[in-house]
């Protein structure tokens, strides 16, 4: 079966699937996936041990965004139970009744079938998938090449079995079965098929994604840039600016973690011991502003930027990053509030991590990605409650007329 072949089968498969998913039945398979992600862990690890050696030769935080353990598999599983067991969409969001006698309500429906492309990065398909059933929309994964023989176990041993047991269409799910790029390419070339199709990953490539989508009619939701920004103001305190800086670089290979450091100048009395911190972790120190981490091979890097005043800390972080977040470490609420009312990304923080970008730890649901786009529509963590198209209900009793 030819590629276009195997992906239109795979997209027929899921929208016949998606006027049967209900709320009671998803949330039965997601417990169940949730169970088979325990009982299927030897196989887990032994496809993810096979996809790392094959990908010996690639940069490091690739690799660790890659590389699954035994408490990795743990916190996949208990992600999927803490999913099932959260409340489903309320379907109405309001209602009313016109002079007329007609009673209107709006409500969110499901969009149908989703499509999937993101890095490799295993996690990320049970995040994805359980996000697109408990919407009650179906879907379609396509996984970068590294990751594909992990992801094939997480569908064909877990997400499938799952639904199936729980008396739902296996083909609910569905998953580009090649490493080639086209796979990607094809995947938002479906608009009647997969009208939506997220996007995750390094930037340019996304980017070509989203515009070939635009150009075949598919919407996208992309996460193409990642990398938070701390703004370390005078009134900072030097404890509190090392300890969320370190807390900051607990993992390289993450969109959320610190990429951009600026310090104010008044504030130059700490910069021996953040520089100290940040050579004690092995980081390299940069100035070139406008870099995202998610478009350099090596991510042990900061960029430290000293600055004059607040107002050119949130212009750079307005103007020269990803907009994906941005934190102010200060003793001044006024600074504080001034930072956050400025910044215009999809999350601001104050002495908090930007490491909190992050849909299960702001929400409890795990994210089908972060959105930066500048536009009205979900933005930031995108989870299944902003999975829905909205829908106006309208009910008479055969009177009314214009």
């Amino acid at each position: 079966m030819e590629l276009r072949e195997q992906i239109d089968a795979e997209a027929q498969a899921a929208k016949q699937a998606v006027s049967l998913l209900t709320d009671e039945a998803v949330t039965d398979a997601l417990a169940r996936a949730a169970a088979l992600v325990r009982d299927r862990r030897p196989e887990i690890l032994a496809a993810n041990r096979e996809d790392v050696q094959a990908a010996a030769d690639l940069d490091a935080g690739t690799l660790d965004r890659l590389r699954l353990d035994e408490a990795r598999v743990e916190a996949l599983a208990d992600q999927v139970a803490s999913l099932a067991e959260l409340e489903p969409i309320r379907r109405e969001i309001v209602a009313w009744t016109l002079p007329n006698g007609l009673r209107v309500s709006e409500r969110r429906i499901p969009i149908g079938v989703v499509g999937a492309n993101f890095e490799a990065r295993p996690g990320v398909a049970l995040d994805v998938a359980g996000q697109l059933l408990k919407s009650l929309n179906a879907g379609v994964l396509r996984t970068g090449a590294a990751a594909l023989l992990t992801v094939s176990v997480l569908v064909d041993e877990v997400l499938r079995p799952a639904l199936a047991s729980a008396g739902l269409p296996a083909g609910a799910i569905g998953l580009v079965r090649s490493a080639d790029r086209e796979g990607a390419r094809l995947l938002v070339s479906l608009p009647r098929l997969v009208p939506l199709v997220i996007l995750r990953g390094s930037g340019e490539t996304t980017a070509q994604l989203a515009r070939l989508a635009a150009e075949n009619g598919v919407r996208t939701l992309a996460h193409a840039e990642g990398g938070g920004v701390l703004y370390v103001h005078a009134d900072a305190s030097k404890e509190k600016a090392l300890a969320i800086v370190a807390a900051s670089l607990d993992r390289l290979g993450v969109c959320n973690r610190l990429n951009l450091c600026l310090v104010d100048r008044r504030a130059n009395g700490m910069v021996p011991d953040l520089l100290d911190l940040l050579a004690a972790r092995g980081i390299e120190v940069r100035e070139e502003l406008g870099r995202e981490w998610a478009n350099d091979p090596n991510p042990s890097q900061v960029t430290v930027c000293y600055l004059d005043s607040l107002e050119e800390a949130v212009r750079i972080a307005n103007e020269e990053t990803s907009g994906l977040a941005a934190g102010i470490v200060t003793e001044d609420p006024a600074a504080a509030q001034a930072f956050l009312d400025g910044y215009r990304g999809t999350a601001a923080f104050w002495h908090v991590t930007t490491r909190f970008t992050d849909g299960f730890a702001l929400t409890g649901a795990p994210e089908t990605g972060i959105n930066v786009d500048w536009t009205p529509g979900p933005r930031g963590p995108v989870t299944y409650r902003d999975l829905w198209l909205r829908q106006y209900r309208v009910v008479g009793d055969g009177t009314q007329t214009r």
